[in-house]
């Protein structure tokens, strides 16, 4: 299992373009993905479960991978991040 933080920087927060292409990106890997806020845990690969958390400008979310291809998984979606396709 793996386990990374992210403070959401983008003024609109995680809304729903980049919360389709996390989903998407997501979608890809056999891993299961989860993206937790405070005590509330979603599934990585639902697009209800990920716009459900309302996640703001300036909050911290966890991101969790795990299973066979959970690296992988975590290296797509920093990539997303670094290259500001989900500006977070």
């Amino acid at each position: 299992m793996i386990e990374i933080e992210y403070q959401i920087d983008n003024e609109l927060g995680l809304h729903a373009r980049p919360a389709a292409l996390f989903v998407q990106c997501t979608n890809r890997f056999l891993s299961d993905v989860f993206i937790q806020k405070g005590n509330k845990k979603v599934d990585g690969k639902s697009i209800m479960g990920v716009m459900s958390l309302g996640i703001g400008k300036g909050e911290n979310i966890k991101i969790i991978a795990d299973g066979p291809d959970e690296q992988e998984v975590m290296e797509a979606i920093e990539k997303l991040i670094k290259e500001r396709i989900i500006n977070m």
